[in-house]
């Protein structure tokens, strides 16, 4: 629900829960910036907070477990209702957290991020990293409502902003050429925040085309995965150099190779091609990747939970809005796609 009448919706969710019954995970960071935001929310005070450590490489079963043992510690139980608010790092672990509890408990996810807002908290994946791979372990379940407001990404810095606009971009490029289209002549620099709740909003309903079509991912929900394989590979790697990036660059950057691998085997046209990954660089600028990196991208990319055996499998786009799933590519050709990567942060 993507509104501008948050403490409205949320009380009126809280209605049908016990007081003592109430619990809200955030981060370090949502609990600074965010949740004062909600300080005319009725009873919000009611709550019992569980703060957990911030960053993507707290994204760990000791944060599941910190969850887990306040939720036992507190009086937790099957009638309870756990609030996420944060980025998709919270959203993330506490959906898991509460889907897991006493075999589940009821969740809102409360998104403070554009990244979240957009793609985390919809859908209903959740889980945590695990042996170094990008949500390992994780289950699929919705949560009772995802409320969704605008007001929260005022806190955002442009990084984090434009990471969650990488995801915007792919439910363009996956869907729809005016969704697309808005994005491109979106100003990032002096972002209209009324405006930018319209076209979350696009987004949310194209993401929900694809979650509804096909819950659990075993068929053409797997067109969201555009840009991930080789994203998430370029995510883990630099996690493991002590130098990460935010997770909506590591899928920007995926998608400029996957629009190469998309050009070889699905007939994406060339300039159309070009054109976009010069927009996607001009947007996230340049992440330098030597070809020494390329065998180990290609192990991370092995372990992708979209994979078949030992196949490793894409989502790749014919035209914009025209998507083929579970294509197969060899390693030549991702290694060319890799140096059709560096060939355009060299330009």
């Amino acid at each position: 629900m993507v509104t501008d009448q948050l403490e409205k919706v949320l009380s009126e969710s809280m209605g049908s829960f016990p007081d003592d019954k109430l619990f809200l995970v955030v981060d370090q960071n949502s609990n600074l910036f965010c949740l004062p935001l909600l300080c005319d929310t009725h009873h919000i005070e009611k709550f019992k907070k569980i703060v957990i450590p911030s960053g993507e490489e707290n994204k760990l079963l000791a944060s599941v477990e910190k969850i887990w043992l306040y939720l036992s510690q507190n009086g937790a139980d099957r009638k309870s209702l756990v609030v996420n608010l944060g980025g998709g790092m919270v959203t993330d672990l506490g959906s898991f957290a509460a889907s897991t509890f006493k075999r589940g408990v009821q969740f809102i996810n409360i998104p403070t991020t554009l990244l979240s807002q957009v793609d985390a908290s919809v859908g209903g994946k959740t889980g945590f990293n695990f042996n170094g791979l990008k949500n390992e372990i994780g289950v699929i379940n919705q949560p009772l409502q995802v409320i969704i407001d605008t007001r929260f990404l005022k806190t955002l810095d442009h990084e984090n902003l434009i990471s969650g606009y990488a995801e915007m971009i792919k439910h363009g490029l996956i869907h729809s050429q005016d969704h697309l289209a808005e994005l491109q002549k979106f100003d990032l620099q002096q972002p209209d925040y009324a405006i930018l709740q319209g076209m979350i909003a696009h987004s949310v309903i194209i993401k929900n085309f694809f979650v509804e079509k096909d819950p659990n991912e075993n068929n053409i929900r797997k067109a969201l995965n555009f840009g991930h394989t080789i994203g998430h590979a370029f995510e883990s790697l630099s996690l493991s150099k002590g130098q990460p990036l935010l997770h909506g660059h590591a899928v920007a950057f995926g998608m400029i190779a996957e629009l190469y691998l998309s050009h070889l085997n699905s007939g994406f046209p060339d300039g159309n091609m070009h054109f976009l990954a010069k927009w996607l660089i001009a947007v996230y600028g340049k992440y330098q990747l030597s070809a020494t990196d390329y065998e180990a991208l290609f192990e991370l990319m092995g372990h992708d939970k979209k994979n078949e055996g030992k196949r490793i499998n894409f989502t790749l786009i014919k035209s914009v809005g025209e998507v083929e799933i579970n294509q197969n590519c060899s390693k030549q050709q991702i290694f060319e796609a890799l140096d059709y990567f560096r060939e355009m942060n060299n330009d």
